[in-house]
């Protein structure tokens, strides 16, 4: 038996079309399942729950929806070591992006699922929390925070309109970088903790991520001019701001953070910092390309 847990809002809809298509695509082949639903996030997280006790031989969980419902059913399939394949429905689909799956091969994700093996890959753990792609603190999380309560643009606009709001009155802080091997102590602008590659709908913020290598690329954006800021920020797209002098990239496998600030990860509010976090090796069971 499978659970295929849907957000049919999210991606202003898709989420509920690709939801009916991938049901209609496991009655075609037979394969038994559930949908599940819910009137809220926690509502849909206690029924999957209830779900996976109902049901101890669950084969595996598809979530159909973005970096939120990902995040949401994380929480669930880890500890009960159930595979998880993701179905790209939201703006962000960042963790199908580190994955490295075509968004818009729906057919090759379920093609997979059903004919192969899941595999293990890495997740990061912080306070208690899993994530699959990043965990950031700094300039990306005031904007998270802007976002968040701005009915107006819809999509990734939001995002946008929101760093416009936020870049005038921004101020870089003072962070606390406690990694394996050395601590830094610095001002910084943005600090990103990757286990995935990318954030923000396909923001390359650490492209040599890998899944599967019990590290975080830890990403610290040290102080720039906020002209210097909007030059190099669309470099993020493709990954090349790796090379600008103010960005610092260290591996490490636990990372802790201090400082008057707030952490998001997979797009989820964290809270107030201090944070830790690690990379837990193959703590996910999924499927690669």
């Amino acid at each position: 038996m499978w659970a295929v847990v849907i957000n049919p809002i999210s991606g202003q809809g898709k989420g509920a079309a690709l939801g009916t298509y991938v049901a209609g695509y496991l009655a075609t082949r037979g394969v038994s399942y559930e949908i599940i639903l819910g009137k809220n996030a926690i509502d849909q997280g206690d029924a999957l729950i209830r779900f996976i006790q109902k049901n101890p031989s669950t084969e595996g969980v598809i979530a159909v929806g973005g970096d939120g419902l990902f995040h949401l059913t994380l929480q669930k399939v880890v500890p009960a070591q159930i595979p998880l394949a993701v179905i790209p429905a939201g703006t962000g689909n960042d963790f199908v992006r580190t994955l490295g799956w075509s968004l818009t091969d729906i057919d090759s994700i379920l093609d997979a699922v059903l004919s192969r093996e899941a595999v293990p890959v890495d997740l990061g753990l912080v306070d208690g929390e899993w994530f699959g792609a990043i965990l950031s603190t700094g300039f990306d999380s005031i904007v998270n925070e802007k976002a968040n309560t701005m009915s107006w643009p819809k999509g990734p606009n939001k995002y946008n309109v929101a760093i416009a709001i936020e870049l005038p009155r921004f101020k870089p802080r003072h962070y606390e970088i406690e990694l394996d091997d050395r601590i830094i102590s610095t001002e910084a602008m943005l600090i990103a903790v990757s286990n995935g590659r990318s954030y923000g709908g396909g923001m390359l913020v650490c492209p040599q991520a890998e899944i599967n290598d019990g590290l975080f690329d830890v990403m610290v954006l040290h102080p720039i001019s906020k002209i210097e800021f909007i030059k190099v920020f669309p470099r993020v797209f493709k990954g090349t701001h790796i090379s600008h002098p103010a960005v610092e990239i260290v591996r490490s496998r636990k990372v802790s953070i201090s400082a008057k600030a707030v952490a998001y990860a997979d797009g989820e509010r964290v809270g107030q910092l201090p944070i830790s976090a690690e990379c837990i090796s193959g703590a996910l069971l999924t499927w690669l390309p």
